[in-house]
C-alpha cells in the first residue's frame, strides 16, 4: 500500500505543478504561451517511458530507485521554475533574435525534467520491475489517476492560500513525500535518505515563503503592469491570486485611462488607481464623485445610459468601476454589477472608489455569463464593458483566449433580460483593417434576426478614433432615439457607422476609406457572402467555437507569413501557425520518441517476428492518448458555463474523470473490452447535448451544488475511460511485458498532440469536431480491443 500511495504522490505533484505552471506563465509571458510550453514540457513526461523501454535499468532498483526518481522529481520541480524564471526569454522579439530561440529551448529543457522524473516513477511501477508485494499494473495506474485528480483539487484549492510560487513549492513537496514513502516501504530505508528528503522539503517551505524576493514572478516587459511600473513612483500596494487570475493594485500618478472619451474634451482625467489581471487587462478605478464626473457625459458608450434616464442597468464585468461612473452619473435609477473577480472589487473600495460605494449599486461576486443565463431579473440598459487593452489581432496572435461573453448564445440572452424598449450596449477597440467592430456587429446582427427583428432597425453603431460602440434594441430605435444619438454623435465628433434612417459619417476620425459603414451594410444585407468574401474571419462566434478574437483564415497564410518578425506582436505575429509549428513538433517528437526505443529494443530480439504486436502497441495506446484529450478538453469547455470559471472547470472536470478513471482501472479486470470501448465511443458522443441540458437545468443553483453535480455526471464516462489503458496493459503482460514502458510513453507522447489537434480543430471548426473526433478514437480502439490468439512476438527479458 506504501507504494501504491507514492504512486499517488508523485501523480497528484506532477498534476499540480502542471496546473499552476499554465497560472504563472499567464501572468509571466502570454496565455499561448503558457499552453505551448506546458504542452512541450509534458513530452517530458512521454520521454519517460521512452527512456524506460531503452534502458530499462533506470527503473530498475525497486523503492530505493522509485525514492531517487521521486526525490530528483521534487528537486527539479523547485529548480525547473527557479531557473526558468532567470531565463530572459523575449516572445516578442524571438523572430529576429536567435538567442530567444536558445532561451526557449532552455525553458523547454529545464520543464521536461520534473515531468520526466514523474512520469519514469510511475513507468517504472506498471512495468512491475522489482517490486518486494507484486502490484498489478490496473492498482498501479488507477493510484496514478487518483493521485492525479486530487492534485488537480490541490493546485486549484492552494491558489488562492500560498500564490503561484507556494503551489509550485506544495507541488515539489508532494514528489519528496512520494520519495519517503517509497524509501519508507523499503526492507532497510536509508536514515541518510530520508533525512535529506525532509531537509529538502523544509528548505523548499522555507525558500517559498521566505524567500520571496529571490522566486518573485518575473513579468514581461511588455505586459500592462510591467509598463504601469516604469511610471516614476509607480507601486503594487496589494496583490491577490484566484484559482483563475492575479490581481494586483497599483497606485500611479501615470495611470489616466477612460477608453472611448472624446477629443473635445478638454479637462483631464479623473486621479486614478489601476488593477490589472494576470499583469495585463489594467482596468482603471476612477477616484471621483459620479454627481462630479464632468467627462463622463463625453465617453463613447455614456449615450446607452442617457437614452434610458433612471432605468435599471446590469453592468457585466465593470472591473475597476469606470462603467459604473458612467452610469450614474448619467442617471440611473439602479446598477447591477455582476464582476467575476472579487478582489478586484475589494481593491477598487479599498483604493476609495465611490462608484462602487453607492447605494444604487449592487455588486454580485459571478461568473457574468452564468448570471445572465440564471437571472430572472430584466433591465433597461445592459453593458458588457470594455476589459480588455487594444491588441493588433489581425495575425491571431491572440487566437486561443476563449470568450463566452461574446458568442451568439451570449447574446441571445443579453436580449432575453431586456425590457421592452431596452437597449443593450458594447465598446470594443478599433482595427485597421476592421475586425472586432464588424464581428461585434455581425453577433448583434445575427441576436437581433434570431429575435425576429430587423437588424438595420434595430442597431446603431458609432466610432470615435480608436473605439467602436454598437447598441442594440431588438424593438426597434424610434426616429427621436435615432435624433439623439446622432446629436451627441455630433456633438461630441463622433461617426455614425449605421443608423436607422441616417447616412454614416466620416467627419471627425477621417479615414482614407470608410469600410465600416459599407461593412455594416453588408452585415445586414449579406452576411454570409460577406463573411465568405472578407478577408478576416469574422462570422459571429459561437459556444462551440467561443473564440472573439480568432480572425485567422487559411487565405492569410502568405500575408502572415510575409509579414513574420515585423510586427511587435509575440513570436513575430506568427499567430495561428504557432500551433501549426507546435503540432509539427510535437509530431516530431512523438516520431523520435516511439521509433528511438523501438531501434534499442529491436536490436536486443532474440526471436520472432515483432511488426504485429509492436503496431498494435503503437496503434492502441497512441489512439487513447489522443482520444482521451480529444474528448477531455471539450468537456473542459462546457463546463465553464456551467460553473463560472474556467480554472474551476479545469478543476472538476480533472478531478471527477481521474477519480472515476482511476476507480475504473482498479476494477477493468472485471469488465468485458470491447463492449466497454464501444460503450465509451458511444458515450463520448452523446456527453456534450447531455452535458448542455444539464447545464441548462442546474444554472439557477449555488455554484456549490452546480460543481457536485458536473463532477457527478462525469462519473460514468470516467470509468469507461479508466478501464481502456490498464486493459492493453493486461495484454501485454501476457505476450511482451517489456513493451510495457514502450507503451507508457506512446500514451503519454500522444497526449500532447491531441492538445494541439484539439486547439487546432476547436479554433478552425468547434469543439464538438473535437470531441466527435475524441469518440471515433475510442472506436478505432475498439476495433483494437481483443488478445491476440497467441502471442505474436517474442522479446528476451532483460
Amino acid at each position: 500500500m506504501l507504494s501504491l500511495a507514492g504512486v499517488g504522490c508523485s501523480s497528484a505533484g506532477v498534476l499540480a505543478f502542471e496546473i499552476v505552471l499554465t497560472r504563472v506563465f499567464s501572468v509571466a509571458q502570454f496565455y499561448h504561451f503558457a499552453f505551448l510550453t506546458v504542452s512541450l514540457a509534458l513530452l517530458g513526461f512521454g520521454a519517460s517511458g521512452s527512456a524506460l523501454a531503452a534502458f530499462p535499468r533506470l527503473g530498475r532498483g525497486g523503492p530505493r530507485r522509485w525514492a531517487v526518481l521521486a526525490f530528483a522529481q521534487g528537486v527539479s520541480t523547485m529548480g525547473a521554475y527557479a531557473l526558468i524564471n532567470r531565463i530572459p526569454f523575449d516572445s516578442f522579439a524571438i523572430a529576429w533574435d536567435r538567442r530567444q530561440i536558445g532561451y526557449l529551448i532552455a525553458y523547454y529543457l529545464a520543464l521536461a525534467v520534473p515531468f520526466f522524473f514523474g512520469g519514469t516513477v510511475v513507468g517504472a511501477l506498471l512495468s512491475g520491475w522489482d517490486q518486494p508485494v507484486p502490484l498489478s499494473s490496473a492498482r498501479v495506474y488507477g493510484a496514478s489517476l487518483i493521485g492525479a485528480g486530487l492534485g488537480c483539487v490541490i493546485a486549484v484549492g492552494a491558489l488562492p492560500l500560498v500564490g503561484g510560487v507556494g503551489v509550485i513549492a506544495v507541488a515539489s513537496v508532494l514528489g519528496l513525500v512520494a520519495a519517503a514513502t517509497f524509501e519508507t516501504s523499503n526492507s532497510s530505508p536509508s536514515p541518510a535518505l530520508l533525512a535529506g528528503v525532509t531537509a529538502v522539503t523544509v528548505a523548499a517551505l522555507l525558500v517559498s515563503t521566505l524567500g520571496s524576493g529571490v522566486l518573485a514572478l518575473r513579468l514581461s516587459p511588455y505586459k500592462d503592469l510591467s509598463a504601469a511600473l516604469r511610471y516614476p513612483g509607480a507601486t503594487v500596494i496589494d496583490t491577490t491570486w484566484e484559482s483563475s487570475a492575479r490581481i494586483d493594485h497599483i497606485v500611479s500618478a501615470g495611470i489616466r485611462s477612460v477608453p472611448g472619451l472624446s477629443f473635445t474634451w478638454g479637462g483631464a482625467p479623473p486621479p486614478q488607481d489601476g488593477i490589472t489581471f494576470d499583469g495585463d487587462d489594467l482596468s482603471p478605478v476612477p477616484l471621483v464623485d459620479p454627481g462630479e464626473a464632468e467627462f463622463s457625459s463625453h465617453v463613447l458608450n455614456s449615450v446607452a445610459f442617457s437614452l434610458r434616464p433612471g432605468g435599471d442597468v446590469l453592468i457585466l464585468e465593470p472591473r475597476g468601476g469606470l462603467d459604473l461612473v458612467i452610469a450614474l452619473a448619467a442617471g440611473a435609477g439602479s446598477v447591477t454589477a455582476v464582476e467575476a473577480h472579487g478582489p478586484a472589487v475589494e481593491a477598487a473600495r479599498r483604493a476609495g472608489s465611490l462608484a462602487y460605494a453607492d447605494p444604487a449599486v449592487e455588486v454580485i461576486i459571478e461568473q457574468p455569463r452564468s448570471f445572465v443565463e440564471r437571472t430572472g431579473r430584466h433591465f433597461d440598459v445592459i453593458d458588457v464593458a470594455l476589459t480588455a487593452p487594444y491588441r493588433p489581432v489581425t495575425s491571431g496572435a491572440y487566437s486561443l483566449a476563449e470568450d463566452y461573453m461574446l458568442t451568439t448564445e451570449a447574446f441571445d440572452a443579453y436580449l432575453g433580460l431586456m425590457r421592452p424598449g431596452g437597449v443593450l450596449t458594447i465598446m470594443r477597440w478599433l482595427q485597421t483593417p476592421p475586425s472586432e467592430t464588424v464581428r461585434l456587429l455581425a453577433l448583434a446582427a445575427e441576436a437581433v434576426r434570431r429575435a425576429g427583428g430587423d437588424p438595420e432597425q434595430s442597431i446603431i453603431a458609432l466610432r470615435g478614433y480608436a473605439t467602436g460602440l454598437i447598441l442594440v434594441k431588438p424593438d426597434h430605435f424610434t426616429a427621436e432615439e435615432v435624433d439623439a444619438v446622432a446629436g451627441f454623435a455630433a456633438a461630441d465628433r463622433f461617426d455614425i457607422i449605421a443608423a436607422p434612417g441616417r447616412s454614416p459619417s466620416n467627419l471627425y476620425n477621417v479615414l482614407p476609406e470608410d469600410r465600416y459603414a459599407e461593412l455594416a451594410a453588408r452585415v445586414f444585407t449579406d452576411p454570409e457572402g460577406l463573411y465568405r468574401s472578407y478577408e478576416f474571419d469574422i462570422a459571429p462566434p459561437t459556444d462551440d467555437r467561443p473564440f472573439f478574437a480568432h480572425f485567422f483564415k487559411w487565405a492569410q497564410a502568405s500575408q502572415v507569413l510575409d509579414s513574420l518578425g515585423r510586427t511587435w506582436q509575440p513570436f513575430g505575429g506568427a499567430g495561428f501557425f504557432v500551433l501549426v509549428a507546435f503540432l509539427g513538433l510535437s509530431a516530431l517528437g512523438a516520431v523520435v520518441l516511439i521509433l528511438g526505443p523501438l531501434l534499442v529494443m529491436t536490436r536486443r530480439r532474440r526471436t520472432g517476428d515483432p511488426s504485429e504486436g509492436l503496431l498494435w502497441t503503437v496503434g492502441y495506446f497512441g489512439l487513447l492518448g489522443l482520444a482521451f484529450l480529444l474528448v477531455e478538453i471539450p468537456l473542459v469547455q462546457h463546463y465553464i458555463l456551467l460553473v463560472g470559471r474556467p480554472t474551476t472547470a479545469l478543476a472538476v472536470v480533472l478531478f471527477a474523470l481521474l477519480l472515476a478513471a482511476g476507480a475504473g482501472s482498479v476494477v477493468s479486470h472485471r469488465m468485458r473490452w470491447r463492449p466497454t470501448a464501444v460503450a465509451l465511443a458511444l458515450l463520448a458522443v452523446a456527453y456534450p447535448p447531455l452535458v448542455r441540458w444539464m447545464t441548462a437545468l442546474v444554472l439557477p443553483a449555488p455554484l456549490a451544488v452546480r460543481a457536485a453535480v458536473g463532477a457527478v455526471a462525469l462519473l460514468p464516462i470516467g470509468f469507461l475511460m479508466g478501464v481502456m489503458f490498464p486493459k492493453g496493459l493486461a495484454r501485454l503482460e501476457r505476450t511482451a511485458p517489456h513493451l510495457i514502458p514502450w507503451a507508457w510513453g506512446i500514451n503519454g507522447t500522444a497526449s500532447v498532440i491531441a492538445a494541439a489537434a484539439a486547439a487546432l480543430l476547436a479554433l478552425t471548426w468547434g469543439f464538438q469536431l473535437v470531441v466527435t473526433v475524441g469518440a471515433a478514437g475510442y472506436g478505432a480502439v475498439a476495433l483494437l480491443a481483443r488478445d491476440p490468439a497467441k502471442a505474436p512476438f517474442n522479446l528476451r527479458r532483460e
